[in-house]
């Protein structure tokens, strides 16, 4: 389980200092939940997320056991280092906002004609319940072919999940390769 500190001061210096140790900035919030400002090892950090096996995942800090799912994160614009994270509280039976990530599943028919499958969309934003959360969106492309695509609209019917992004938006399409 990832472990970590509580931030006693928030000033600039405090969080440079942080980051030099190797610290992650964080954020942990949830609906009527104090705010915690908290910091993880980087490396230990990085190693739960790319790990895990569920959207939402425990952490430990000052004692309290959280189960929280990443909300959005900032990385250094030239070296790509992470340098703050938003983590939310998923809490049972409460519904909130999640990024679910998408998966193309299947080779694409269009791939045997010089298509190229493009992922328009890596993650659908939903709100549901943590019970109801899905690990990740398979969207089969097997019968698709050069210039055709899925909309979120042809979804199947996900079960206690409401979908917020617009019916015509694309999520996977094939493309002809130049």
């Amino acid at each position: 389980m990832l472990e970590g500190i509580v931030r006693e001061s928030i000033n600039t210096g405090a969080t440079k200092a942080l980051r030099k140790d190797g610290y992650l900035i964080a954020n942990i919030y949830g609906k009527g939940l104090e705010n915690i400002n908290a910091a993880f090892k980087s490396n230990e950090y990085i190693r739960t997320v790319r790990n895990k096996e569920t959207i939402a995942f425990p952490v430990t800090v000052a004692g309290k056991e959280l189960n929280v799912v990443v909300q959005s994160y900032e990385s250094h614009a030239v070296t790509g280092n992470l340098l703050h994270v938003d983590l939310m509280v998923a809490q049972t039976g409460v519904e909130a906002t999640f990024h679910i990530p998408i998966v193309a599943v299947g080779e694409a028919l269009g791939l045997k004609n010089k298509g190229l499958v493009h992922m328009a969309k890596e993650r659908l934003t939903v709100k549901c319940t943590p019970e109801n959360l899905m690990n990740t969106i398979e969207i089969d492309v097997t019968e698709m072919d050069v210039n055709a695509s899925k909309l979120v609209r042809d979804l199947p019917d996900l079960a206690n999940i409401t979908v917020l992004d617009a019916d015509r938006v694309a999520l996977i399409s094939i493309i002809k390769a130049k």
